[in-house]
């Protein structure tokens, strides 16, 4: 039977995978996540533990899809999608000590763990358009990498136009030229005058009202509110147990997160029968989930700049998924905890704190500290590593207690990403971009900055879709 998604809010229509997949975020504003998981024993994840990436991925993906896509295509969408990785094993696996291992999300088109969903979202919406006659307008917000990982998986796509929102100034050089250095007709980058939460303000505010596009255009979101985002990332969770030791061994992992996708991916698994023992939330001085954890307290503050600009959020979209099942799905619970949320902040229940903190450990790591790791990682193991993964390496060590058995840091971005921040680290490394963006600073850009307004934006949109 095919997999239904609801909303976490309860007042938007039930949807098979394929609506969800264009619906991005629901009509009530809230999430939609799937009505059941699948489940795997113990000899079905045995199973799997030989399989290729693109393999692991049709089996791990195909019942979130039944019903929309073949197995036959999501076999060969998933092969497209990972085949021009630059490493054979598509996410190897590193050993930096003993039960330490590094993750690396790194080896796609565009150097990050956001490449992985991007190239599969990409395939699935052309698949799905073509079979449909539609055409489309993805809008996303970035903070930096979600940007360029959408322009490269979807900028082929005939019958789709892509708008990027990032915050002017507030990404690195290599992330910001990713993106408007591509030569594509149908994408545009729009560099927003704020920050991260007023780019997915914008987008989630569009999302309820997408009555200014032409000819009846419907928008797609490419962030992780779409659930075909977390669902790609769920793979590789399974993908970096099985390497060290899985199903026998259950596994910990800790995650540099700021908008808490990559993060829900692995509870996720850990739902759907992968044993883990410990998920490590690893946040930068933005630190709206680790004070989430430790105070039960879900609060904003003013986002501060920092050496890990992708985690420079104090948003984090995809707790209200997980709120959803802390408060054991009762959507009317979760749609007043938004608009309480909405006013300042929100205090959870000693009960869904409690459930939070079996599974769920965390920490807080300053610039000083992150340059502290990259240097340390450096001497210790000379691995060069970018800030967000020195994030995920610190608080990985930092909650070892908690941990039994090995534990896996998401190694997200490559550390040519961040050269400066790799600098203050003082390593005497310059970290090299890979061959195919060694041309990246002499290329012309392309983008257009606009104030914080949605109906500049709006209007701006309306006027670039092409006919």
């Amino acid at each position: 039977m095919s997999i239904r998604y609801l909303s976490t809010r309860g007042q938007a229509p039930a949807l098979d995978f394929e609506g969800a997949l264009l619906a991005g975020l629901a009509r009530d504003g809230g999430l939609y996540v799937p009505e059941s998981l699948p489940s795997f024993t113990p000899s079905d994840l045995a199973a799997m533990r030989n399989l290729s990436y693109p393999e692991l991925a049709t089996t791990i993906i195909a019942p979130f899809v039944e019903g929309s896509i073949d197995r036959q295509t999501l076999s060969r969408l998933a092969t497209e999608s990972y085949r021009d990785f630059r490493h054979q094993a598509v996410a190897p696996l590193l050993q930096l000590d003993q039960d330490q291992w590094l993750l690396e999300l790194f080896h796609g088109p565009t150097l990050a763990f956001k490449d992985f969903a991007l190239q599969l979202l990409g395939r699935l919406l052309s698949h799905v358009l073509a079979r449909r006659g539609e055409r489309v307008v993805i809008m996303g917000a970035t903070s930096g990498d979600t940007g360029s990982a959408a322009i490269e998986g979807c900028r082929h796509c005939d019958n789709v136009d892509i708008f990027i929102l990032y915050p002017e100034g507030r990404v690195s050089d290599v992330q910001r030229r990713q993106m408007t250095t591509v030569q594509a007709h149908n994408v545009n980058n729009l560099a927003i005058k704020g920050n991260f939460d007023d780019c997915q303000a914008l987008v989630k505010a569009s999302f309820v009202a997408d009555q200014f596009l032409p000819d009846g255009r419907s928008l797609v979101a490419v962030n992780s509110i779409n659930w075909a985002r977390i669902m790609a990332q769920i793979v590789y969770y399974f993908y970096a147990a099985f390497a060290v030791g899985g199903p026998e061994r259950a596994v910990n992992f800790s995650v540099p997160t700021g908008n808490f996708g990559d993060i829900y991916a692995g509870y996720l698994a850990h739902r759907m029968g992968l044993p883990i023992n410990n998920l490590v939330i690893a946040t930068n001085r933005n630190d709206v989930l680790h004070r989430m954890l430790t105070t039960g307290t879900y609060e904003r503050q003013a986002i501060e700049a920092s050496l890990s600009p992708s985690m420079d959020i104090s948003v984090s979209s995809n707790f209200e998924r997980l709120l959803f099942d802390l408060y054991d799905r009762d959507a009317d619970q979760v749609a007043q905890l938004m608009r309480d949320f909405a006013k300042g902040h929100i205090t959870l229940s000693d009960e869904a704190l409690s459930k939070a903190q079996a599974l769920f450990s965390s920490a807080r790591i300053d610039d000083e500290e992150t340059c502290e790791e990259i240097r340390f990682i450096w001497e210790r193991t000379g691995q060069l590593i970018d800030p967000h993964t020195a994030i995920g390496t610190r608080a990985a060590r930092l909650c070892a207690d908690k941990a039994d058995g090995p534990m896996v840091t998401l190694s997200t971005a490559h550390p040519a990403k961040f050269p400066a921040a790799v600098a203050k680290a003082e390593t005497g490394q310059v970290p090299v971009l890979p061959g195919h963006l060694a041309d990246l600073f002499e290329k012309e850009e392309h983008f257009q900055v606009l104030d914080n307004d949605l109906e500049a934006i709006h209007a701006f949109m309306a006027a670039q879709c092409r006919v």
